[in-house]
């Protein structure tokens, strides 16, 4: 499994999930440009000390990471958003997806959604809450993925 982050720009979101992917030895993708230097300390603060366990690659752009991507071998991207997609809990992951989150404010762009058709999401039962955070929504798509595919081990 791997997850990656699409132009993150909030800091402690993304110290959030270097932390989640620590945690469960999980590669963190960071596809640019970023709405912050690598080295801010918000990002370090939300990641705690945790980053020495971090699997994490930054990819300049997109084409980059597919191309990183098809030299490791088959890879599916699952992309992810608010609204549209097969629900979490109904989705069929397999080991080696590319969980593929979007920027806090604009989600993933059209060129992805055309590229790739597999898609994910997670009911939210207010209608008047339109997302998610992408640390949380990170954690409970990624921990679905490793139950899925028996990788929880621990």
């Amino acid at each position: 499994m791997r997850l990656v982050l699409f132009q993150p720009e909030v800091p402690p979101n993304t110290g959030n999930v270097a932390r989640l992917c620590a945690a469960t030895n999980t590669p963190l993708h960071l596809i640019e440009p970023l709405g912050f230097s690598i080295s801010d300390k918000q990002l370090k603060r939300a990641g705690l000390d945790y980053w020495p366990f971090v699997d994490v690659t930054v990819h300049p752009h997109w084409e980059a990471f597919e191309a990183a991507m098809a030299c490791a071998g088959p890879t599916r991207m699952v992309l992810t958003s608010a609204r549209a997609g097969t629900p979490v809990h109904e989705f069929a992951f397999r080991p080696g997806d590319a969980i593929v989150l979007g920027q806090e404010t604009r989600g993933l762009p059209d060129f992805l959604h055309d590229r790739y058709p597999d898609r994910v999401r997670i009911p939210i039962q207010c209608q008047g809450v339109r997302s998610l955070n992408l640390s949380t929504a990170a954690g409970i798509l990624l921990f679905e993925a490793l139950r899925q595919t028996n990788g929880l081990a621990g």
